[in-house]
């Protein structure tokens, strides 16, 4: 049975559904609140999601709704633009050696990943072919792009639970673990110099959210990856590296954007996701533990080979997803633009090259 993943509605939601989308934003707020008064890293993502993915899990018809999710990643992209200044553009122009190491080093851990993972359950799913075995393995073990990587490995006989499974679970560790990590470490506010547009000014704002959205349509209408998040940062983010001003953004709209992206990430953990198969879970958790250590060992490297600090390029390489990472970097502020650059680009060249490099490896394994 393929695992189900209800995270949100496609139509217009009954009476019914309205009432749960309602009841688990309620909840997510308070969840939000908690941890700010706790003192938690990024509250206002954290506890949407632990609440939610904690109630989903035991049963509790909770909800997330499409639009909604979608309208906080049109936001978070704005307001991920609005750091790249023109002083900050250069600094990023700079650095794509870096980010190329930095891609070649996600596809790399994927596909070593997706190997170590055909190591453990070779043999030990029923009912699938070595062709589906393998190609199950490999789309699970990529790292970025979750959803895509579930469709695309539909289409070469996959099995679409499990591959769901391996990504939810991953981005899921990586969320909760990385940004404690970093407020254990007591890294904070590297970018108050580079804080790009402070301003909200009203008749900007509306401009703004005119511009962005037209990017989002655009975006939509190339069947682009993440439309709502990438259509939005690279309108803004051109906007601001021309010198244009508009507007910030509110501080209240960025919360409420990550907390309806905490929901939807929460409303993934059904109780199916735990029966999906035990063992599967998990050594993708162990494998999680063991590619968020490394890929902190990599970000090292890769800071003493730029020159910028430490907690910067754990995010930008971190094995998680763009707008998580790209989130915890805008809260804490850790290097904004430079890990939006690294998250964005590894996304679009997984995109662009992992079936690519599926096929090369089915070529050559028969060869």
């Amino acid at each position: 049975m393929a695992l189900r993943i209800p995270d949100g509605f496609t139509s217009l939601p009954t009476a019914d559904a309205w009432r749960r989308i309602a009841l688990t934003l309620l909840l997510a707020l308070a969840a939000a609140g908690l941890c700010v008064w706790l003192g938690t890293p990024v509250p206002w993502m954290i506890g949407p999601l632990v609440v939610t993915s904690l109630l989903s899990l035991a049963g509790v018809p909770v909800a997330s709704w499409v639009p909604l999710r979608n309208t906080g990643q049109w936001v978070i992209g704005a307001a991920l633009g609005l750091y790249f200044t023109p002083e900050v553009g250069r600094l990023v122009a700079g650095l794509w050696w870096a980010i190329a190491l930095a891609i070649a080093w996600a596809l790399l851990l994927g596909v070593g990943f997706g190997a170590w993972l055909q190591r453990v359950h070779a043999g030990r799913i029923a009912g699938l072919a070595p062709a589906q075995v393998g190609s199950t393995m490999f789309f699970a073990g990529a790292i970025g792009a979750a959803s895509e990587m579930t469709l695309i490995s539909e289409r070469h006989g996959a099995r679409t639970d499990l591959v769901a499974a391996a990504h939810s679970l991953r981005l899921l560790l990586v969320t909760l673990t990385i940004p404690f990590a970093l407020q254990a470490w007591g890294v904070h506010g590297l970018d108050l110099s580079l804080a790009g547009v402070q301003t909200v000014r009203p008749l900007g704002l509306a401009a703004l959210a005119a511009a962005t959205l037209a990017g989002v349509a655009v975006m939509l209408r190339l069947d682009r990856a993440n439309p709502w998040f990438i259509g939005s940062l690279v309108v803004a983010m051109v906007l601001t590296l021309s010198g244009q001003t508009w507007s910030a953004l509110p501080d209240w709209l960025t919360a409420a954007a990550q907390l309806v992206i905490g929901v939807s990430l929460g409303v993934r953990f059904t109780p199916a996701f735990l029966h999906t198969a035990p063992r599967w879970l998990i050594s993708v958790a162990l494998a999680t533990g063991f590619m968020m250590a490394v890929s902190a060992v990599f970000g090292w490297g890769m800071a003493r080979l730029t020159g910028l600090h430490l907690a910067t390029l754990v995010l930008g390489t971190a094995p998680g997803g763009i707008a998580e990472m790209a989130i915890t970097a805008k809260v804490l502020q850790l290097g904004v633009p430079v890990v939006t650059a690294f998250q964005v680009c590894r996304l679009v060249a997984v995109l662009v090259l992992v079936e690519p490099l599926y096929r090369w490896r089915i070529r050559a394994t028969k060869n």
